[in-house]
């Protein structure tokens, strides 16, 4: 088969997977945002108005390796099929939270929602990264997913902003509920849509390996995707980098939403703008991903990043510059840039971390979602500092995870296995 048709028949396979990627930054922002709102319906401090979050992301934890075993048996297409019922009951308790004035239904329907997203992200990461040939091909076909993703994360919290209103003490549950019926009704939607649409299983066990392991007779391989030094410093990676994504704009939304002369509408945009950002720098990446190696991409964003977090962290906050009618502060200014450095990095990160798996990618793939995990914990750490020692001072943790990224992109992504065997 010629290059030109396989990229024709994988067309639909990749339009499936680009709308996954939407959904999985529609539904994780859904419960970033929605931390203005229990802070005033439910009187949480800054710390536990993360815990929608933190629940959300903890569900990664618990079901990253699963779904990997789930993803191995059953393919790419129920996995995702199982994936979309979970996100539309998840969202569906988090929408029933408001009306029984219940903080711990809100937490609860996060978590559900959280095994959505894990099982979405171990399906459409490898396989745009197969599709895509691995490499830097693999890179840029994750790029441009990542672009979807940065809409449906552009969306959410805009939404939840200007629903919200001009102060924080009118947010409540039932105000955001709008948002949360558009995202069952996508749920829906991509149900029926990849109930009929042909999904390539690159991954899945064969007749063969299902049938020794029915029996008990399946060969124990004395390697797993643990095995390679470049994979476990990747898995790491991916727990700093997805704090150091959900911390930037959460802390941001909860701290200034809070303060009368910003309010939760200007946030709101604001924290829309940063993952508006992440588009533009993810559109930007699929365009260049074939040429410019994943190891430069994450070396430059993240030093980029800790630029930007240091002019958070030393500028003024009360210094601000206008925009429009609104005066805007000048550090939120700053953390909406970090947007252009957080949009490549996911893929950057997974591509090296993938680089020379082979068979062992499906596992590896659910590690590496257990550790996104990090989106939860990472945050809720930040918002406990920022209870201590103010919100701004707060993103020195962020600060140092960048540090990491760096070291990965230098020294730690090296393949050293390589004898190895991966057929």
């Amino acid at each position: 088969m010629t290059k030109t048709a396989n990229a024709k028949s994988y067309t639909p396979a990749i339009v499936v997977m680009f709308a996954l990627f939407f959904m999985i930054a529609f539904v994780t922002n859904l419960a970033g945002s929605m931390g203005v709102i229990v802070t005033n319906q439910f009187g949480a401090s800054k710390a536990l108005s993360q815990l929608g979050s933190l629940a959300n992301f903890i569900a990664y934890a618990c079901m990253g390796i699963p779904a990997g075993i789930i993803l191995k048996r059953k393919g790419y297409k129920f996995t995702s099929l199982l994936a979309v019922v979970i996100g539309f009951v998840g969202v569906g308790i988090q929408f029933l939270s408001g009306y029984v004035e219940s903080f711990a239904v809100y937490v609860a329907g996060a978590f559900v929602a959280g095994f959505s997203m894990c099982m979405l992200n171990i399906v459409v990461n490898p396989m745009l990264n197969t599709l895509g040939g691995g490499g830097n091909k693999g890179n840029q076909l994750i790029q441009w997913g990542g672009s979807c993703n940065s809409v449906g994360g552009t969306i959410a919290p805009v939404f939840v902003g200007w629903l919200v209103g001009g102060t924080i003490a009118d947010a409540s549950v039932a105000k955001a509920a709008p948002v949360m019926i558009i995202a069952m009704a996508i749920f829906a939607v991509a149900f029926l849509v990849i109930m009929f649409t042909g999904i390539p299983e690159p991954h899945m066990e064969t007749a063969e390996e299902k049938k020794a392991r029915l029996a008990g007779k399946a060969v124990k391989d004395p390697y797993s995707p643990l095995s390679f030094r470049h994979f476990v410093l990747g898995a790491i990676a991916i727990f700093f980098y997805v704090g150091i994504e959900v911390g930037i704009p959460n802390t941001a939304n909860v701290y200034f939403s809070g303060l009368d002369w910003v309010g939760p509408a200007l946030t709101g945009t604001m924290i829309g703008a940063y993952w508006f950002c992440m588009l533009i720098g993810r559109l930007v990446g699929g365009t260049i991903g074939g040429k410019v190696s994943s190891k430069m991409m994450l070396l430059c964003t993240s030093s980029l990043a800790i630029v930007f977090l240091l002019c958070v962290v030393f500028l003024p906050e009360t210094s601000t510059i206008k925009l429009g009618s609104s005066q805007v502060p000048v550090t939120l200014i700053f953390m909406m840039l970090c947007g252009l450095c957080t949009s490549v990095m996911w893929g950057s990160i997974f591509n090296l971390a993938a680089e020379g798996l082979g068979k062992y990618t499906a596992p590896a793939s659910g590690i590496f979602m257990t550790l996104v995990c990090g989106g939860g914990i990472i945050p809720f750490l930040q918002n406990a500092l920022a209870d201590k020692i103010g919100s701004l001072q707060s993103y020195w943790l962020l600060i140092v995870c960048l540090g990491y990224l760096i070291f990965y992109a230098v020294l730690g992504s090296k393949n050293v296995n390589k004898d190895i065997p991966v057929e």
